[in-house]
């Protein structure tokens, strides 16, 4: 979970920026000679009054009491340094990179380049390929031979050479000469997107301009463009792939039960609410929201969904990455609105290769707006002062003498040099990519290095010169820190201080009790016929591996069971049924008649500690919290001034 969401909101999200926002300077209370001004209460009391669930607590002398226990944990946790923490410290840059997005343009970038996406996304395109490899380490001069290579071979197609002999003759892509460079079908996001912006402006049977990407130069020829494939509505029914101590059946087996019960007529629907264990579309008769292709994350999913070719056809059962399924297809749509897709397309654009585009976008901004002024050359001296211990971020740091330690470039007016470059090699050289060259990796970490101190500074800035984002930033270092106090002192103790949970349980343990409960063999059917039977053979005590042999069949199957101990009201056990051993009458509940084998009946009784650890150690976590907030109420010094309270209670209450 978002850890500032979740202190946010359980606090009432209380910001304390400390500017604009004092400007009358009335004093509301103070911690240890610490103000606190009525301003701040002010203003969150109006922005988080709806939040509030207890009606005592929506007055302003009831809201005063959760205002002051914020302050008191955020005071505590500066007062066990936890803003000096690593973590802390990473979490909050995290925090801040994110929301510092929307006031350093960035959304209004992501937002152009979304809405090019969601026009492009209205076609697919078909075309191939000629690559000549090169990678930004190479020199200038194998650079030069590439490009020069690739320009000969354009021209020659251009002149009417087959494009298709040139690929497979000269393409350095690997396996061109069988592949033939053929990419299929294809659309946004799907390849690079310089790559993917050349082809889209390319006309049908049309060679394009080259284009450099990571890999090299390409040329691309466009076979044919075609409206893409549109959203989808579908349906499932999920069997969890789970393997615990919990689970009553075989997953595999259960899913190809259900596809003969599908087989023979039964409703999909009933099916899905009654077995599938996907609780988000279940209740639903399994049916998901509308998908395009690519959006599942489990492609095994997405490649069956999209095989479907009507509505109404349905997938056998098969496995993804997170279970066992049966998909139907429902309905097939037009193309959405850009509103209703915008979101998702923003997080793609942001995820994907265009997040250079925006980032190129966004500094350049930053450095118009402060000015920005570049240095001294930083590539040739690096190259000479760093091993290749940096390919494997393995580079032993070392600082730069002061005579060499020249600028490398200024951004308003904060200078960095040399050894700045230097101490963020040494910080950063750990990269997920391989290097290939010292020359390659300079160029790499200084192109990071300049683009994050100049995003640096315009969010530094930022705080001094925008009171609305000096107080949301506010919001997210002390709910962060609030976090880690109640993590340190709190959470990670209860997990410790395991003597005290079993302690509150043992004085607790009257209000964790077990329902009556049954040990019991509960059987579906799809006939009347059928339960009836199993009925006679669970009578005569036949397993449950005897009924299933003897009522179903290789194709056919006529009953499903589970066995167990379900407590009273359990979905599995019918309505009205009653708790007493032997073998029930049928009874019949929608489309399906249920008999039930009780093997032992359990009187209600006291749960264990491990049946109820999870509840019992959130009351102890709820125990721990209410000692610190004593603790800290007895540790400071809280004094309300009474005639500033007073003043915004007639203001407020009114």
């Amino acid at each position: 979970m978002n850890k500032t969401i979740l202190y946010l909101l359980a606090f009432m999200a209380v910001s304390f920026s400390a500017n604009a926002q004092n400007s009358k300077k009335e004093v509301l209370l103070t911690i240890d000679d610490d103000p606190i001004y009525a301003s701040e209460f002010k203003r969150v009391y109006k922005k988080n009054l709806e939040l509030v669930q207890d009606e005592r607590q929506k007055t302003v002398e009831g809201y005063l009491d959760l205002f002051i226990d914020y302050k008191l944990k955020v005071k505590e946790a500066y007062s066990q340094g936890l803003h000096k923490k690593q973590g802390y410290l990473k979490e909050f840059e995290k925090y801040q990179e994110q929301l510092s997005r929307y006031y350093i343009y960035e959304d209004n970038v992501t937002s152009d380049l979304a809405l090019e996406a969601y026009e492009r996304g209205k076609e697919e395109i078909k075309a191939s390929h000629l690559l000549i490899m090169t990678s930004f380490s190479d020199s200038p001069a194998d650079t030069l031979k590439a490009y020069k290579k690739i320009d000969q071979l354009r021209a020659r197609a251009l002149a009417g050479e087959d494009f298709t002999t040139l690929v497979k003759e000269n393409s350095e892509e690997p396996n061109a000469d069988k592949s033939e460079g053929n990419l299929g079908y294809f659309s946004v996001f799907s390849l690079v997107y310089p790559f993917e912006t050349e082809a889209y402006k390319t006309k049908v049977g049309e060679i394009s301009d080259i284009v450099r990407t990571q890999y090299g130069y390409h040329i691309i020829k466009v076979h044919d463009r075609r409206e893409r494939a549109p959203l989808r509505t579908v349906s499932h029914i999920m069997i969890s792939d789970k393997n615990d101590d919990t689970r009553t059946f075989n997953p595999e087996e259960r899913i190809n039960e259900i596809y003969q019960l599908l087989v023979q007529g039964q409703p999909f629907e009933e099916l899905a609410k009654q077995y599938s264990e996907d609780r988000g579309s279940a209740s639903n008769g399994g049916r998901l929201r509308p998908l395009g292709k690519g959006e599942i994350s489990a492609t095994k999913f997405d490649e069956m969904v999209f095989s479907l070719e009507n509505p109404g056809d349905r997938t056998k059962p098969f496995k993804s990455s997170v279970g066992w399924h049966i998909a139907r297809l429902d309905s097939i749509h037009g193309i959405t609105s850009f509103e209703d897709q915008k979101e998702s397309l923003s997080k793609r654009v942001k995820d994907g290769s265009r997040s250079k585009i925006v980032t190129a976008a966004v500094k350049n901004q930053i450095m118009d707006k402060y000015g920005f002024d570049q240095g001294a050359p930083y590539l040739e001296y690096f190259k000479n002062h760093v091993n290749e211990g940096i390919m494997k971020g393995r580079w032993k740091f070392e600082p730069v003498p002061e005579a060499d330690d020249k600028k490398v470039f200024t951004i308003g007016d904060r200078t960095y040099t040399f050894n700045d470059f230097a101490n963020y090699i040494r910080n950063n050289q750990a990269q997920r990519r391989t290097f290939t060259s010292i020359g390659e990796a300079l160029i790499t970490l200084y192109d990071q290095f300049e683009t994050g101190m100049v995003k640096k500074y315009y969010k530094d800035k930022l705080e001094d010169e925008d009171p609305e984002y000096a107080a949301v930033i506010s919001e997210y270092r002390d709910g962060l820190l609030i976090f880690d106090l109640m993590q340190r002192n709190v959470w990670d103790e209860a997990k410790r201080d395991t003597i005290g949970a079993k302690e509150l349980y043992e004085t607790t343990k009257q209000n964790y009790r077990w329902a009556k409960r049954v040990d019991a063999i509960v059987i579906n059917a799809n006939e009347m016929a059928y339960a009836e039977q199993a009925k006679d053979l669970l009578k005569l005590g036949k397993t449950v591996e005897e009924i299933k042999t003897q009522l179903n069949t290789n194709d056919q199957v006529n009953v499903i069971i589970s066995a167990g101990k379900f407590e009273e009201g359990a979905k599995e056990l019918p309505a009205g049924f009653k708790m007493e051993m032997g073998v029930s009458e049928t009874m019949q509940q929608e489309n399906r008649y249920t008999v039930v084998k009780v093997k032992e009946v359990i009187p209600p009784s006291t749960k264990s500690f491990e049946d109820v650890r999870g509840r019992v150690m959130t009351q102890f976590q709820q125990k721990l919290e209410e000692n610190l907030m004593e603790e800290l109420r007895n540790k400071y010094n809280v004094k309300v001034n009474n005639k500033t309270l007073k003043k915004l209670k007639k203001e407020l209450d009114s």
